[in-house]
């Protein structure tokens, strides 16, 4: 037999297998010694001819030199990926792709001055021992069209330097003073990226509005909508198409409908509201039964799929509701005017009528287009005072819905709904906009009576278009599963430093239990802070066409059936509804899961734009109240600070980690708790503390508190200073 032929001696396969070696793991960094010693040895001979080769492929451009490193894989041969681009506060990016199972870092040195929002191409170039990726940009594919709002300052003739409030950019904008004259210093401006150049230390921007003087409430609330990408005003097509719409109920209307005309029937909403879109009808049967009708404004009828109106609603998803504003779904004349089931005024309607008796069982049940005409307009003031025994207009007909209203609130808890009652604070707004006191919401019989009458609607029209002869239908479904093991075992974990124990594990028993815990701790020091970690257990309810059932309502069908003004899911239940009612077929699955995908993101975003709010207003607020003391709680936790929420009051601040005296504080995620590095002394969730407000940032929407007092352990109730140390110490 001959001599085998060893890598060592044949220059072309050690190269080919060096080259593989380099296409195979295109993200490692090789030395020379490695790569000798994986083609086929590492002794002198090996080595000289590695280093001639790797000299041939570093004149080719096929690999880069690092250094004391070694040698990479040139990243003109890398893959290109391509993603979007998450930005941190520091400047550091993330970017995720399709094409990959993890997001990649990008150092800031890295990102080719790449910006939030930003479609890019970009290469993995390292992977880290933890396996996350890491990796460079390579070209800016498309700026995001996001706009960011900061203040003007006019520094020459030509230049204005606009300071953004959004932390996800981390350096200011250059403006054009030239070509946009009429800003002036101290405007709150709303920009967009146009490009940012090799070499320049900030982006050129194009200006979109100028929204007002800095600290200017409307300025200062549109610049929220505009940090969400939301809009704070309709377009004028939008408007005109509005506008253009026949108000007429015509003699066809009228003979397609159901006429209710006749039936007593009447709104209750809160004293401030403007769109009435929902109402109830009774009227008596005989026989102990009653005909009750939830007439929900038909939307559908004026706004038709496709229209620019309907293209503009599906957009927003949602009405936004501000601490001061709302920015409704759909325009003035449709939400305020010809869909608002105004008193005195004949109005169409989709509708739901039951036929109930007074053990609550359903006799019969009717969904259809109907022509209603609301005979009063209550609040829930108005409906509460009679509730509560004061004479007044349709007495009878409320204290009869109230009845049954309880009654099904009562069964529906018995079925095991969840009865979450966590105070609602509210600001005093002054006719600036300015905050000048906080109060509490607070949820009455009145309340009561309409949201059961609108569970029952929802639930009822959502069993009945979710299957035909026992085949399911497309449906729009608003589901909540059941909470979150992990999170609710924590929740377990945390309500015994209360003295409360949670036994049951699953199913009715929890809701039960759950419900039996909100009663024990109502009016508690305790209460706020279990409540909110009790919500924060359980899953978030989204829209989609694969039913789950709703586990908080204890309802195996839901929907969203009777806001159509506010809300688009609404609007899509109410056309899903029409079809099924003409005998249809069912609707495209995956495109109405699309929608429900759109709708649930809308939603999110809509709810933080209102948290965001809030927080300005909290921030306002506080403003002039810098060195008072007050009491509060322990709200929250972070790897930042501690979060306090003073009481009675909507107001939480933070206070930062390096403030904290005495000791080296850290978060510990896993216990939720923060400790002292070499004390361990704890402070967690619902201690009691007194805090004075350190500093109040308007730009940043953040309250800073310090530390003046906390207590040792909320059983024990043992107020100390924090100069004598907290006395609960961390378990081992």
């Amino acid at each position: 037999m001959g001599k085998k032929k060893s890598r060592r001696d044949n220059f072309s396969e050690r190269a080919s297998f060096i080259v593989g070696m380099f296409r195979e793991q295109p993200e490692r960094k090789f030395t020379l010694k490695g790569l000798a010693a994986a083609s086929g040895g590492a002794d002198k001979a090996g080595k000289d001819i590695t280093k001639r080769i790797l000299d041939t492929l570093l004149e080719q451009g096929y690999i880069e030199g690092q250094g004391r490193v070694g040698y990479c894989l040139s990243r003109s041969n890398l893959i290109r990926y391509q993603g979007v681009v998450d930005m941190s506060n520091s400047g550091n990016l993330y970017v995720s792709s399709t094409e990959l199972s993890s997001d990649v870092f990008i150092h800031s040195r890295n990102s080719k001055h790449a910006l939030n929002g930003d479609i890019v191409e970009f290469v993995v170039t390292h992977t880290a021992r933890t396996g996350a990726l890491e990796g460079e940009i390579t070209k800016i594919l498309e700026r995001s069209s996001h706009c960011y709002v900061g203040v003007a300052d006019v520094v020459s003739k030509s230049a204005i330097i606009v300071e953004p409030d959004s932390k996800r950019l981390p350096v200011d904008i250059y403006l054009s003073a030239k070509k946009y004259p009429k800003v002036k210093t101290g405007d709150k401006v709303a920009v967009r990226i146009r490009d940012w150049y090799d070499g320049d230390d900030m982006p050129i921007g194009e200006l979109v509005d100028i929204l007002g003087a800095n600290g200017d409430n409307d300025a200062e609330m549109h610049a929220i909508l505009l940090e969400y990408d939301l809009p704070y005003k309709f377009e004028p097509a939008v408007e005109q198409a509005a506008a253009e719409i026949d108000s007429t109920i015509t003699a066809k209307d009228y003979a397609e409908r159901r006429d209710m005309r006749d039936v007593p029937t009447f709104t209750i909403d809160p004293a401030d509201a403007k769109d009435f879109d929902d109402a109830l009808s009774i009227r008596t049967l005989g026989n102990g039964q009653w005909e009750i009708g939830v007439h929900i404004a038909d939307v559908t009828h004026y706004v038709r799929p496709g229209s620019v109106i309907d293209d503009e609603a599906l957009e927003r998803g949602t009405s936004v509701y501000l601490v001061d504003r709302t920015i409704p779904m759909l325009p003035e004349r449709l939400s305020n005017e010809l869909c608002s089931l105004r008193p005195n005024e004949e109005k169409l309607c989709f509708s739901a009528v039951f036929v109930v008796d007074e053990k609550l069982k359903i006799i019969s049940e009717w969904f259809g287009r109907t022509v209603i005409y609301s005979n009063r307009r209550f609040t829930y003031e108005e409906a509460q005072a009679i509730i509560e025994g004061t004479e007044g207009d349709m007495r009878e007909e409320i204290l009869t819905l109230n009845r049954l209203a309880q009654a099904m609130r009562k069964e529906r808890y018995r079925k095991g709904a969840i009865a979450f009652d966590r105070r609602e604070a509210k600001f005093h707004l002054d006719e600036k906009g300015k905050p000048t006191g906080v109060y509490f919401k607070v949820q009455k019989e009145a309340n009561q009576l309409i949201e059961e009458f609108m569970l029952l609607a929802n639930r009822r029209v959502a069993t009945f278009c979710a299957k035909k002869n026992g085949k399911p239908r497309t449906m729009v479904f608003r589901v909540h599963d059941e909470p979150n093991s992990e999170k609710f075992d924590r929740f377990r974990t945390f309500i015994m430093r209360f003295g409360h124990l949670f036994k049951a594990q699953k199913g009715v028993a929890v809701a039960k239990e759950l419900n039996q815990l909100m009663d024990d701790i109502k009016g508690k020091p305790e209460q706020n802070v279990v409540s909110m970690l009790a919500i924060r257990s359980m899953s978030k309810a989204i829209y989609t066409t694969a039913n789950i059932g709703h586990y908080g309502l204890a309802f195996p069908y839901y929907t969203h059936f009777t806001s159509p003004i506010r809300r688009y899911p609404d609007m899509m239940v109410h056309r899903l509804l029409q079809r099924y009612l003409d005998g249809g077929k069912s609707a495209d699955r995956d495109a109405f899961e699309s929608l429900c995908e759109h709708s649930s993101e809308r939603e999110v975003i809509a709810a933080e734009a209102e948290r965001a709010s809030i927080k300005y207003k909290m921030v306002e607020f506080m403003a002039d109240k810098i060195g008072e003391e007050f009491d509060g709680h322990i709200s929250g936790l972070s790897e930042w600070g501690v979060f306090v929420e003073l009481e009675n009051s909507i107001v939480e601040g933070m206070v930062a980690m390096r403030d904290i005296v005495g000791d080296y504080y850290r978060f510990d995620e896993a216990r939720y708790e923060v400790y002292g590095h070499s004390t361990g002394n704890v402070l967690t969730l619902g201690d009691r503390v007194r805090v004075k407000v350190k500093s109040a940032d308007l730009r940043r929407r953040m309250l800073d508190f310090t530390f003046v007092e906390v207590e040792g352990d909320p059983i024990e109730e043992e107020t100390i200073t924090f100069k004598d140390r907290v006395k609960k110490k961390r378990g081992k």
